[in-house]
């Protein structure tokens, strides 16, 4: 697609949208930088635009001359597409698409992509690093933390480019093409978005919206919505799966993760090998050899890789050991189902931190997933009380409601005992309370440090 003097109006001021804005300035576009929240500090934008003479920023209300003269919106993955303000776009027979469609217009090598409830950052990076073993020129993007916009114009025919994809993005892509893409797993989340299950388990589908049977799909055998799109998938289907063998596909039995082509199998590596811990890593790291071997990495090189590689900053990430407890941040654990998988990652009692924003979850298998390991569930933020409820509900009493983050790691340190650990895993969004998961991460790393000084 061409941008050169096309008006574009690009919404929504957070590193996405400035990231769009930047590119389109680039590719000598009419840029508008718009955001309906009027008190954003418009220095602290302009200081973040590479480009900030010639793009115009608006806030608050969008006025209707504006709104004449638009030839294409670009909307943050923050923005819902199915809004009234959103709709008057097409209305108007004004193209709409997302930063990922962006990027991907820009993009001139091939691309990788992941998406799926939980697991979607480490099986990324881990992905990211063993395609950066192997190429020379390789962009780990998306959630991940570097807006795809961001290193679009950077890629060359030789790239590859590595993708985290959420269900936000892809309700606003149309040609993105992946070479590779997987789906990790589907469980609930996000429902104050999509509102039902089955909108967002269609959403988490489009990431093979323009794929064949050239390409690849990595799908997860044991979750349920992942073996039902298998049957409708465009690209080729390899399954993975972490409760046994598979006539062919890789999974994981006893120690050992396996590979399958049907005919012959062949042992890849045991679970002793690798620093990463806990049953859904090893989902991870199977869903990353797969889309590695499948888009030619060899074997011996992505095995390698694997087993060197360490966890994600604020995915069960070990902090330090104080008076023989160990901490460790979780904080990416934002939806029940991933803090039910850092749960099941800890091997010894451990006092849990838990609550956030309420994203419309249910609490009752995160609860159930104690199973007697959790001997204290220290609670903070928007959905204490619900879950607090819950928990009582369920004959789980061992509760303490606190107010902030460092209060809640201060009652945990007087709560554990030696030999047990404290995980900050919370089941829910940081909204409210923080501006992402990272920030809350890093703030509880902080005040565990804080606490091995004194």
């Amino acid at each position: 697609m061409d941008f050169f003097q096309k008006t574009i109006l690009v919404v929504g001021c957070g590193i996405s949208g400035i990231s769009a804005a930047t590119l389109l300035s680039k590719k000598k576009a009419r840029v508008i930088l718009y955001d309906e929240n009027d008190t954003i500090d418009v220095k602290k934008v302009i200081e973040k635009l590479e480009d900030n003479d010639s793009i115009e920023i608006v806030l608050g209300e969008l006025s209707k001359e504006i709104k004449t003269r638009l030839d294409l919106v670009v909307l943050s993955p923050g923005v819902p597409c199915y809004t009234p303000f959103v709709e008057g776009f097409r209305h108007r027979h004004i193209p709409v698409m997302g930063e990922i469609e962006l990027a991907f217009l820009c993009d001139r090598g091939r691309v990788l992509a992941i998406t799926g409830t939980n697991g979607k950052t480490t099986t990324t990076a881990l992905t990211g690093k063993i395609m950066k073993d192997y190429y020379d020129s390789v962009f780990v993007v998306g959630n991940i933390g570097t807006p795809y916009t961001a290193v679009a114009d950077e890629t060359k025919e030789d790239s590859v480019t590595v993708a985290e994809i959420s269900s936000f993005q892809l309700e606003t892509i149309h040609t993105f093409h992946p070479k590779i893409s997987t789906i990790l797993n589907i469980t609930e989340d996000h429902l104050n978005r999509h509102h039902t299950m089955e909108n967002y388990v269609a959403t988490k589908e489009r990431i093979s919206l323009n794929q064949n049977q050239d390409d690849v799909c990595v799908l997860n055998a044991e979750d349920s919505y992942c073996r039902g799109f298998a049957e409708v998938c465009p690209a080729k289907v390899i399954f993975f799966s972490s409760k046994g063998p598979l006539e062919a596909g890789y999974y994981l039995e006893g120690d050992s993760i396996w590979y399958s082509d049907g005919t012959e199998r062949k042992r890849l590596l045991g679970i002793r090998e690798v620093k990463l811990m806990g049953h859904h890593n090893m989902e991870n790291i199977m869903a990353a050899i797969a889309m590695a071997e499948a888009f030619g990495v060899p074997m011996e090189n992505i095995l390698e890789t694997v087993r060197n590689f360490s966890a994600v900053e604020h995915r069960i990430e070990y902090v330090t050991t104080i008076n023989g407890v160990e901490y460790y941040n979780d904080s990416k654990g934002t939806n029940p189902d991933a803090a039910i998988k850092g749960i099941q990652a800890m091997n010894r009692p451990t006092v849990l931190i838990g609550g956030g924003y309420d994203k419309n979850s249910e609490y009752d298998d995160w609860i159930d997933s104690f199973d007697g390991k959790v001997t204290w569930l220290i609670l903070l933020g928007q959905t204490k009380e619900k879950i607090a409820a819950c928990a009582r509900k369920k004959g789980f009493t061992n509760l303490v409601l606190v107010d902030s983050l460092e209060e809640a790691v201060k009652t945990a340190c007087e709560k554990v005992n030696p030999g047990e650990a404290v995980l900050l895993s919370p089941a829910c969004a940081s909204w409210g309370m923080f501006p992402n998961y990272e920030v809350r991460g890093k703030q509880f790393k902080e005040y565990v440090m804080k606490l091995k000084e004194s």
